[in-house]
C-alpha cells in the first residue's frame, strides 16, 4: 500500500474552465497546510497559492474506492480567467511535517473556453484508466474483484509524480527487469502505489506535453469523460491525441470519437492497450463501473435491451463493437512485450515495413530497420491486428474488425500472458493462482467460446503495430500500438521525435 501523507485531498471535479471555481476536499493531520497550484508544460508555472489553510482530519470510509471519501470542502480553488488550457498540479503541504509524508498531489485539467481557437490539437487525458488503477487506501479495479471506482478520492502516491529512479517505468530500455524486481523494490522503498508505473500523468501525458510545448506545439487539454459529458468541443479541433495507457472507454466516449472521425477529424493514439474495456460513467461522472473479466456473468445489463453497454472488452460478442473499427488495432491481437515471459529479450523497437510512408518521412529509416530501440519504446502493453503477408509485406486480414484501409507501417512481437497449471507468463511480482485464466485464456474463451490449444494458438502470436487507419468519413487515425512511446520523446530519440512531428504536423495542421 502506498504511503499516506499527513495531508491528502481531491477536487470536486477533474475538468474545469477558466473563471470557474472548484471545491477542494482535504483531510489534514496538521493544524494548517498550504496549497500551491502550478501549470506543468514546458516549465512549471505557479499560478495560485494559499498558506495557513486550517486543517482537520477525516476518516477514510471503507468503501472510498467505490463511493468516494465524502470529505467536506476545505476551500475553493478559483480557476483564473487567464489560465491556459493544461494540466494543473495541486500540491498540498502539511505545516510542521518533514519528509515524504509532508506533501501530496492532486490535479485539475483546465479546458479551453474557445476550443480550437488557440490550438488545433487537444490531448485527452486517460483519467478513466488512472481511476481504474488508483489504489488509494489499497483498493482499485485490480484488487478484491472491485467493479466500481470513484473519482472523488485522492490519487495514490506515484501516479502524478515520482523521484529517485531515472526514467522509472515498468519496462526499462536495455536488459529488462521482466519480473519487476527492481521496479517493484523502487515502488516499495518509496512508499508508492504498486500500480504507479501503469497509468497516470507522470509516466505518460507529462512526457508528451512537455516535449510538445518545448518544440513549439500548442496543445489544449481535456479528460476522457469530457468526450461523453461535455457537448460541442471535440468537433472544433483537427486532432485528438491519446497518450500512454488509455484502456477504459465508455459508449458515449466511443460515439463522440467515431462521429469526429466520420466528419473528417483525426486522432493519434501514442498509446497502447487502448479502448480495450468498456466502462459506464455514473453519478454524473463522479464514478465509473467496470466488471471486466466477470462482466458476462455479473453485469446487470446482460440479457437486457442495454446489453451493448456491458462493461467487458469491446470485442466481446455480447457488445459487438471491436475497438479495431475505430483505432485499427486491439490488445487482443497484441499483448505484452519485455515483461514476464512475453518477448523477454525483444529489441524494444518496431521493424519497419513501409519506409516510404509519410509517418516515417525524415527518419532515414529503411525497410527492415528498427525504430525506437534506443529507449525501448515497445514494452509493457501492446496493440496489434490479425495480419497476413502479401508480397512479403503485412496487411490486415480483417477477421478481428480491423478495416482494410489500415496500413501497417511497423511491428514488433508481443503476446498475451497465458496462465495454466503447467506454465505462467506473468511476472513474479504479479502471480496468478495456477487455476486462474490468463489474458490469453480469457480472450480466447470470450471470442471463440473455448480456451483449448487451438483457440489459444489463434491469438498467441501478437504484435505491437504502428500504423495508420483511413476512416471512410475522411478522418485519419495514427497508432503506435504501445504504451511506452512517450519515453522515446522524453529520452530524445530523434527518430521517435520525427515520427511524432510528422503526425502532429500532418493531422493537426
Amino acid at each position: 500500500m502506498a504511503l499516506l501523507a499527513a495531508v491528502e485531498g481531491y477536487p470536486a471535479r477533474l475538468s474545469v474552465l477558466p473563471g470557474e471555481d472548484v471545491g477542494l476536499h482535504v483531510s489534514s493531520q496538521a493544524a494548517t497546510f498550504s496549497v500551491e497550484v502550478a501549470r506543468i508544460g514546458a516549465e512549471r508555472e505557479v499560478v495560485w497559492r494559499r498558506d495557513g489553510v486550517p486543517g482537520e482530519p477525516h476518516p477514510i470510509p471503507a468503501d472510498a474506492d467505490a463511493e468516494g471519501c465524502g470529505w467536506p470542502e476545505a476551500l475553493r480553488l478559483p480557476v483564473g480567467e487567464g489560465w491556459r488550457s493544461g494540466y494543473y498540479e495541486i500540491l498540498l503541504r502539511a505545516d510542521g511535517v518533514e519528509g515524504p509524508a509532508a506533501e501530496s498531489r492532486a490535479f485539475v485539467v483546465v479546458r479551453s473556453p474557445s476550443p480550437g481557437r488557440d490550438a488545433s490539437i487537444v490531448l485527452v487525458h486517460a483519467t478513466p484508466t488512472l481511476a481504474a488503477y488508483n489504489d488509494f487506501n489499497g483498493t482499485s479495479l485490480y484488487e478484491n474483484e472491485g467493479w466500481k471506482v470513484s473519482f472523488q478520492r485522492p490519487i495514490a502516491r506515484g501516479f502524478l509524480a515520482r523521484q529517485g529512479l531515472p526514467d522509472a517505468r515498468l519496462c526499462p530500455p536495455g536488459p529488462t527487469d521482466v519480473d519487476l524486481v527492481s521496479f517493484g523494490a523502487y515502488l516499495d522503498d518509496n512508499g508508492l502505489s504498486g500500480w504507479a508505473g501503469a497509468a497516470g500523468w507522470h509516466s505518460y501525458e507529462r512526457r508528451l506535453t512537455q516535449w510538445a510545448e518545448r518544440n513549439g506545439y500548442a496543445l489544449d487539454h481535456a479528460t476522457g469523460p469530457d468526450l461523453e459529458l461535455v457537448p460541442d468541443w471535440l468537433e472544433r479541433y483537427r486532432l485528438m491525441v491519446s497518450v500512454g495507457h488509455d484502456e477504459y472507454w465508455s459508449w458515449g466516449m466511443r460515439d463522440r470519437l467515431d462521429a469526429f472521425l466520420a466528419a473528417g477529424g483525426n486522432a493519434a493514439f501514442f498509446s497502447g492497450n487502448a479502448v480495450f474495456w468498456q466502462v459506464r460513467l455514473e453519478d454524473e461522472g463522479r464514478s465509473m463501473v467496470s466488471y471486466k473479466y466477470l462482466a458476462h456473468e455479473r453485469d446487470p445489463v446482460v440479457g437486457t435491451d442495454d446489453q451493448r453497454l456491458m462493461t467487458g472488452m469491446w470485442s466481446d460478442p455480447l457488445i459487438g463493437r471491436p475497438e479495431n473499427a475505430t483505432i485499427g488495432v486491439s490488445f487482443k491481437r497484441g499483448g505484452y512485450a519485455r515483461i514476464g515471459r512475453a518477448v523477454e529479450h525483444g529489441s524494444g523497437g518496431y521493424t519497419v515495413w513501409r519506409p516510404e510512408h509519410w509517418a516515417l518521412a525524415g527518419t532515414g529509416l529503411g525497410y527492415g530497420d528498427l525504430l525506437g530501440t534506443r529507449h525501448g519504446v515497445v514494452g509493457y502493453e501492446c496493440d496489434g491486428c490479425a495480419m497476413t503477408l502479401v508480397d512479403g509485406l503485412p496487411v490486415p486480414t480483417g477477421e478481428d474488425g480491423t478495416p482494410a484501409s489500415f496500413t501497417i507501417v511497423g511491428s514488433s512481437p508481443a503476446h498475451l500472458f497465458s496462465n495454466t497449471p503447467e506454465r505462467t507468463d506473468f511476472p513474479a511480482r504479479f502471480p496468478l493462482p495456477p487455476d486462474a485464466p490468463g489474458d490469453l485464456e480469457f480472450v480466447a474463451s470470450r471470442l471463440y467460446g473455448r480456451a483449448d490449444d487451438e483457440a489459444r494458438a489463434r491469438l498467441w502470436a501478437g504484435n505491437a503495430v504502428l500504423g495508420v487507419l483511413e476512416h471512410p468519413g475522411g478522418g485519419t487515425v495514427f497508432t503506435t500500438g504501445c504504451v511506452d512511446w512517450p519515453f522515446g520523446l522524453d529520452g530524445g530519440d530523434e527518430q521517435v521525435e520525427q515520427v511524432t512531428r510528422n503526425v502532429l504536423d500532418r493531422l493537426g495542421g
